[in-house]
This record gives structure tokens, C-alpha cells and sequence, in this order.
């Protein structure tokens, strides 16, 4: 009979484990649910891209008058006769991936499953004033790059769907830098530093800091993070312009210190969550 007990035990345990992961996974789910609501429902995010991309646009005129006027921090040496240019990112600055989101909460999945999936249906839409803002730059004879963490292979699915929602593309030179392309890393340090050397950048949309700021320097504390907003104040709604994803980024990677495969539980980062908000 001790034998027969441990035989039934066996399955039990193994259910009730079984049981518990998928919970975990909904809780995680869950908590990701209202950001994602936020993003495609709210009045409060559209208003918020929208005056974002208003308020980068009313800067542009100043920005090509003012030969000084760069939006690089290390932009120091005769860029004032270059040609302008504009560096976006593009994932939840230009284009809203939110769908994505919807698709990992009801599957109870998470990236990166389904992400070259849904990249290659070349579906996403723009974000709000995003085509206004770009139709103007373009008009201005200013450069537009594209300089994003997409993977090089999805090249094509991303310069299809950037032009399908009427983006200026500009096909004769090298606009849209992608990770692992020319040995890029994830640090988009280099990237805009190869654009420097022909262009005076005047403004830099992202939503991300290191979208702006090396990547070095912002894989730091919560505390420091906020710093650098104050370290670069100047910048801020002038010549920077950052948009809000709640869904993901490095505010939530520093919950983990940076280090996802250090909690590869979906509970072990719930737990890191709720120990921030002590």
C-alpha cells in the first residue's frame, strides 16, 4: 500500500505543480493586462502622442534655423553646415504594437513567441500624430532614420509596413538601422554615431532612455534612471521627445537588475514587482 500511495502521488504532485504554473502565468498575464488597456483604449495615451508629436513638430523650424541646434550628445565637431536629420525608434514610437500584446495576454504567452509572426503581417499601425509629424519633416528636406532593436531579418517586414502606413522611406540610402545588421548590439550608441558623421541630428524620438542616452548609462538603478532626466532637462520637449509604453522596456527590466534569466519564473517576477512598490 506505501508503494500504491507514492504511484497516485506521483500524478498529483506533477497536476498541482502543473496547476500552479498556469496560475502563475495568468497572474503575470494579468498584471500586463491593464497597460495594454491603457495603450489601445484610453483618451489619456492618444492625447499624450498626439501633443508629443505636436510639440516635436513646432520645434523643427528652430531646430534648421539654429545651425547650432543638435539633439546628439556628442555632436561637437563642425556638424553645423550638415544636413538635418530626425532618429526614431520604432516599436511604440512610430509604430503601435499593441495587437502583439492583446495576442501574448489571450494565448498566455510572452515574447518572444508570436513576434516575428505578427511583425511579418506588416499590419501595425501608426502611432497618433506620428504621420502628420514625419509628412512635415519630410517636407523640410530633413533625413528620417529609423534606428530600432528589430533584428536585421525582419528588414523587409518592417520597411514594408512603415511605407504601407505612409511613412517617408527613403530607399537610396541605409535609413533603417536594425539590430544585428553591421554587428550592431543593442546599443544604439553606434548607430547614431555613424549617422552623425553626415548628418546634424535635431531631434531623437523614442520610448526608451537609451534611445537617447547610452545604454551603459541607463542600465543603472530606479533612483539614477530618474536622475538623468534631470541630468539632461535641457533636452527634454526640445530636442528629445519621449513617448509612454507602459507594456515593456528598461523601466521594467531594472525591476529584474537586468537580469531576466535570474527569474525565469513568472512568479520569481511578480515578487520582484511587488517589491518595488515597498
Amino acid at each position: 500500500m506505501k508503494s500504491l500511495r507514492h504511484i497516485f502521488l506521483i500524478p498529483i504532485i506533477f497536476l498541482s505543480t502543473n496547476i500552479y504554473c498556469i496560475e502563475s502565468d495568468n497572474a503575470f498575464q494579468k498584471q500586463s493586462m491593464l497597460a495594454v488597456l491603457y495603450l489601445r483604449t484610453s483618451a489619456e495615451y492618444k492625447a499624450n502622442a498626439t501633443q508629443t508629436y505636436a510639440s516635436a513638430k513646432r520645434h523643427i523650424d528652430t531646430a534648421l534655423m539654429e545651425k547650432s541646434w543638435t539633439a546628439l550628445l556628442n555632436q561637437k565637431e563642425e556638424y553645423e553646415d550638415l544636413p538635418p536629420a530626425i532618429i526614431l525608434d520604432i516599436d511604440e514610437a512610430v509604430l503601435d504594437n499593441s495587437e502583439h500584446q492583446v495576442r501574448s495576454i489571450k494565448n498566455g504567452t510572452s515574447y518572444p513567441t508570436g513576434w516575428k509572426e505578427w511583425v511579418s503581417e506588416e499590419s501595425a499601425k501608426p502611432l497618433p500624430g506620428v504621420v502628420d509629424y514625419l509628412s512635415y519633416a519630410d517636407s523640410r528636406k530633413i533625413k528620417i532614420f529609423y534606428v530600432t532593436n528589430r533584428t536585421h531579418d525582419l528588414e523587409e517586414y518592417t520597411k514594408n509596413n512603415i511605407k504601407a502606413i505612409g511613412l517617408p522611406f527613403d530607399d537610396d540610402i541605409d535609413v533603417l538601422l536594425m539590430k544585428n545588421e553591421k554587428g550592431w548590439s543593442s546599443d544604439k550608441t553606434s548607430r547614431r554615431n555613424l549617422i552623425k558623421k553626415d548628418y546634424r541630428v535635431i531631434q531623437i524620438i523614442g520610448d526608451q532612455l537609451d534611445d537617447f542616452i547610452p545604454t551603459e548609462e541607463t542600465e543603472v538603478s530606479i533612483n539614477e534612471r530618474k536622475a538623468l532626466i534631470d541630468t539632461y532637462a535641457d533636452m527634454w520637449g526640445e530636442k528629445w521627445f519621449m513617448l509612454i509604453n507602459p507594456m515593456y522596456g528598461q523601466w521594467e527590466e531594472v525591476l529584474y537588475e537586468y537580469c531576466w534569466e535570474c527569474y525565469p519564473k513568472q512568479s520569481d517576477k511578480i515578487k520582484q514587482r511587488l517589491k518595488a512598490l515597498e
